[in-house]
């Protein structure tokens, strides 16, 4: 008899970012340390097909998956705990999933009965998620739905869980991740705000199995048990989860709370014994004892929200920092830069460059803040300060030295001056037709595509391989016209596509560490696993 598969949704109370995706992946590394197959689903509620026309400063980072698919950026933390490659199969949105159900319409996909938003949206929601538990053959499959429980956007999504959950009661498992204030003013928990997103939970018809108690300190055993009466649950059920100095501690934290061990109790899953973390503890006992900083100066302009710093933009990046630092025990210290405020106050740019270890330009599109980003390449290239370029950082790079080493001083983008004489980085071939019909949704080159290592080059010794592969998410390329004036300016190209018509790798001679990609590294960065190119970057940032 075909075993039986497992879900557990994992839902949100009281407010957003209360740490629902971290929490989806923890549970996911413990039950997989368990032994299980694993894997997880995320469900955003806007009505985006994906997030990839969505502004950065709005959203946060756009995570592109393995096949391509532009994806919310907890599939990053998925991917990054569970150390699995997820897939398109792996998200949709509302956006997705009404597009779906209206073209299976329009062709009679349905017989000419009448589609209701209920119960055909939940319909195809349950369909995508059985398809990436069979895709998987997992045991267990997560699924976060996004947005907080009492809100109009993602009630479908709930309506799917409790369609499943009375399908099979057994196999089906429901987490509130919910918070719990201590105002200032009153110096106390209070547990009224997550009853009420209990109760709004079961007006939907669900009712938590687990309740995951976010608070900057330790639920006490008086709220637990008041949680217990009023939601319905047993004390052993209200998970304690306060903040961390670092997200890598979490699965460490609910291993403490024997959070697994309810959830195997209550899906009835096949006794695997305890988690084996022993990779995790050895994580956290690097991170704990790296104390000699290493400072990284990111270089961007997807930061300003209101009065406050937003660090989601850049996501990936900054784990994939953080991971290479540990890796040779420094502590990271990310320092954020404003490209825009080089422009409006370039005199203060070299006081603030010089306390830098290293220097990350980040993916990116658009003209503005551009030429802060030229001053922060060209000190760099100049003071000799290790560079990593991502992206954009690549094309702007390439764009600096071909200006103020080969003269042009009117190279540019063609995305940023269509006119320029010298259009360095131009727009793909393929593309062309795409932006004529404003045709922008994900049609990038997207996902994951081969690269060959040029022999004697820093790329490859950082590899330690000739062909590698990584993932993309750009229109524009280094144009092949002006590679060999590049290259006698000391700008080499150390990886290619096969073909070797496309840049993928540059690097600068006579430089202690000048790197830049086209692809995205940061993507396929692990905490157990640093990526060849933020751990060359770090190395060398550490050794000034």
């Amino acid at each position: 008899m075909a075993r039986r598969r497992k879900y557990v949704f994992v839902t949100g109370g009281v407010m957003s970012g209360v740490g629902k995706g971290v929490a989806t992946a923890s549970i996911g590394a413990l039950l997989k340390a368990r032994g299980l197959r694993v894997t997880a689903v995320k469900i955003d509620p806007y009505l985006n097909v994906d997030p990839g026309t969505l502004n950065p400063v709005e959203h946060g980072e756009v995570f592109v998956t393995k096949d391509g698919l532009e994806t919310d950026q907890d599939i990053g933390n998925y991917e990054r705990f569970l150390d699995e490659d997820l897939g398109r199969e792996n998200y949709m949105t509302s956006g997705s999933v009404y597009l779906t159900v209206i073209q299976r319409e329009r062709s009679l996909g349905y017989g000419g009965k009448t589609v209701e938003a209920v119960p055909h949206i939940p319909l195809e929601v349950i369909s995508r998620i059985k398809r990436s538990a069979n895709d998987a053959d997992a045991d267990v499959t997560m699924i976060e739905i996004g947005g907080t429980v009492g809100e109009y956007q993602n009630v479908l999504f709930l309506e799917a869980c409790r369609m499943m959950k009375l399908d099979a009661p057994n196999d089906v498992l429901v987490v509130l991740v919910s918070y719990l204030p201590i105002p200032g003013s009153l110096g106390e928990m209070k547990s009224k705000p997550t009853q009420y997103a209990c109760r709004s939970l079961n007006a939907v018809g669900l009712q938590p199995d687990l309740i995951i108690c976010r608070s900057t300190h330790p639920i006490d055993e008086t709220r637990k048990r008041k949680l217990s009466v009023n939601c319905n649950v047993a004390p052993e059920d209200v998970i304690a989860a306060p903040d961390v100095p670092t997200i890598y501690q979490v699965p460490l934290r609910f291993r403490e709370e024997h959070v697994t061990d309810r959830i195997a109790m209550k899906l009835h899953l096949a006794k695997k014994g305890p988690p084996r973390l022993a990779q995790w503890v050895d994580l956290n006992r690097r991170i704990a004892h790296s104390s000699t900083p290493v400072a990284i100066g990111i270089i961007g302009k997807y930061f300003s929200t209101g009065d406050f710093t937003l660090t989601d933009s850049y996501l990936s990046v900054i784990e994939a920092i953080k991971h290479a630092a540990w890796f040779i025990h420094r502590k990271p210290d990310i320092v954020w830069l404003n490209s825009e405020d080089f422009e409006k106050r370039p005199g203060q740019m070299a006081g603030q460059l010089k306390e830098l270890d290293g220097i990350l330009i980040p993916g990116g599109f658009g003209t503005r803040g551009i030429k802060g980003k030229l001053m922060a390449i060209r000190y760099a290239r100049e003071h000799k300060v290790p560079y990593l370029g991502l992206c954009y950082g690549m094309q702007l790079a390439t764009v600096e030295i071909a200006r103020h080493v080969l003269g042009w001083k009117d190279a540019n983008t063609t995305e940023i001056n269509p006119k320029t004489k010298h259009p360095v980085i131009h727009l793909m071939n393929e593309q062309e037709e795409k932006m004529k019909d404003r045709d922008y949704g994900g049609t990038m080159r997207l996902g994951d595509y081969p690269c060959v290592l040029k022999k004697g080059t820093l790329a490859r010794r950082l590899y330690g391989r000739d062909t590698i592969r990584e993932r993309h998410r750009h229109r524009y390329e280094a144009n092949p016209a002006y590679r060999c004036d590049l290259e006698e300016a000391g700008l080499i190209v150390s990886g290619s596509s096969p073909d070797g018509k496309l840049a993928e790798i540059v690097e600068l001679k006579k430089h202690p560490f000048f790197i830049a990609s086209q692809f995205h590294p940061e993507l396929i960065s692990r905490p157990l696993r640093p990526h060849p190119l933020f751990l060359g970057f770090l190395k060398a940032a550490a050794k000034r």
